[in-house]
């Protein structure tokens, strides 16, 4: 990498992962929206095919309409390749397979347990970490031997786990997770401007939060719109809107045909009960509560206007992103430069000294939430400034909603550290614990034993 003048030039981005249909085409469009960074991606992915795909899809972008630098792509056969020299570490991958994934969501529903999600918390999140977590301490190994001053960005579910396994591994890693929850609440409390305070075309920039908690499962304990203090004018709009955002009848608006549905009911129930402002998609607070509040039944979760997202969904969306990979390859349908809105592209320049920015961003606790864990992955803004991530002072958690974070903070510094020790019967504490685990402890037995089996082909390394 080097500077010419204000842009920084020749940087190498090591994507692992890089095969992916939907995190690497928004990394890609994003890339070509800022002139003051270039450079190389190399892809690697286990999948070979879906990289060399990438690679064709990648350098098409640069000819794309809009375009305002350049961005040259390859694919790799070895993680050493993609991680030798590099700048900065993306990583996004799919651990296993929908089908893992199926069983993952799905099985628990024998014993009544539901999820919404099933990537994060939950029996659904936990195997998923099973999985994950193993691959994390191999890629924390590469970066440390290939990258080791490395910026590493992390969008990996279940995220908290994920960066905590990097850490584990190289204490020393410039690692983070990026998580879009926090913004889709910033862009609910534009709303809530607009519609209290009759303020049009409020940004989501202009709101301005101090998150608090773990991934997913965030909430902010402050919250302003300039010089207003914006908890008042929530309550008011949760105490207008029982029925959510959208307030429709779900038996006439066909919420369960909804894969992503959220009308916000969940996040202002939690504020209305606690009085802290729930920061994620009611899908994820959902599965981090008891399993009896909001996922008790396909019916509860019907009342409360959100939906239960099944992997059936996930593979005929991957059957059609699969269609569309062979068109962008082939010419069929050209590439478009849009941003995403996410903020990777914006920290990476910010860490390259071409701009500031203040964001929220999963690292390990430093005393930035004083009532958790020291090292524990938690949730906060960060000042992203030229070669440097500091985590913002975030306070304590409030004592209403310290009893709902801090065991979900415990089970997940459990589970870190018995997949770690590839301890199974510490492995099955941490599930029986769970919050969504709202069955008798011989039936949790049966039903972590049948998840296992079902994902074994994963899940060696446990001697399963």
């Amino acid at each position: 990498m080097r500077y010419n003048g204000s842009k920084a030039e020749d940087i190498k981005i090591a994507y692992a992962g890089g095969g992916s249909r939907g995190w690497a085409w928004g990394l890609m469009s994003d890339l070509m929206t800022c002139e003051d960074i270039s450079g190389r991606v190399d892809l690697y992915d286990i999948d070979i095919q879906a990289a060399k795909n990438n690679e064709i899809i990648g350098n098409r972008f640069n000819s794309a309409k809009g375009a305002r630098t350049t961005w040259h792509y390859k694919a790799v056969e070895t993680l050493e390749q993609a991680l030798t020299g590099a700048d900065f570490v993306i990583l996004s991958i799919l651990p296993g397979t929908f089908d893992e994934m199926e069983s993952d969501v799905h099985t628990p529903e024998k014993y009544g347990i539901y999820q919404s999600v099933g990537d994060t918390s939950g029996p659904g999140g936990i195997l998923r970490a099973m999985r994950t977590v193993p691959m994390y301490e191999v890629i924390a190994e590469g970066i440390r031997s290939c990258c080791p001053d490395a910026w590493v960005i992390n969008y990996t579910n279940p995220m908290t786990l994920c960066v905590k396994a990097l850490y584990h591994v190289f204490p020393e890693i410039k690692a983070f997770g990026c998580c879009h929850e926090v913004f889709g609440t910033q862009k609910f409390l534009g709303e809530v401007v607009r519609e209290e305070l009759g303020i049009p075309a409020v940004e989501r920039h202009e709101i301005k939060v101090n998150p608090v908690g773990v991934n997913h499962f965030t909430w902010l304990t402050e919250a302003r719109y300039r010089d207003v203090d914006l908890f008042p004018v929530y309550r008011a709009y949760c105490e207008k809107h029982p029925d959510g955002r959208g307030g429709e009848d779900p038996a006439d608006s066909n919420w369960m045909n909804n894969a992503f549905a959220c009308d916000e009911k969940v996040k202002m129930d939690l504020f209305l009960r606690f009085g802290q402002i729930a920061a994620a998609g009611d899908r994820h607070l959902a599965e981090f509560c008891e399993g009896k509040w909001y996922l008790e039944s396909p019916e509860r979760v019907r009342e409360m206007h959100f939906g239960l997202t099944p992997v059936s969904w996930r593979k005929e969306d991957l059957a059609k992103r699969l269609e569309r990979s062979a068109r962008l390859v082939s010419g069929e349908e050209e590439v478009k430069i849009s941003g995403t809105g996410e903020e990777g592209v914006n920290q990476i320049r910010a860490l390259l000294g071409l701009t500031e920015l203040v964001t929220n961003v999963n690292i390990p606790n430093r005393g930035q939430i004083p009532n958790l864990p020291l090292g524990a992955v938690v949730e906060t803004n960060a000042v992203f400034r030229a070669g440097s991530l500091t985590p913002v002072f975030a306070g304590s958690i409030p004592q209403s909603i310290y009893p709902l974070i801090a065991r979900i903070c415990g089970e997940q510094e459990t589970l870190s550290e018995a997949i770690a020790r590839r301890d199974v019967e510490g492995i099955f504490q941490a599930f029986a614990g769970d919050p969504l685990v709202t069955c008798g402890l011989e039936d949790a037995r049966k039903l972590f034993e049948e998840m296992c089996r079902n994902t074994r082909a994963y899940l060696g390394m446990y001697g399963i």
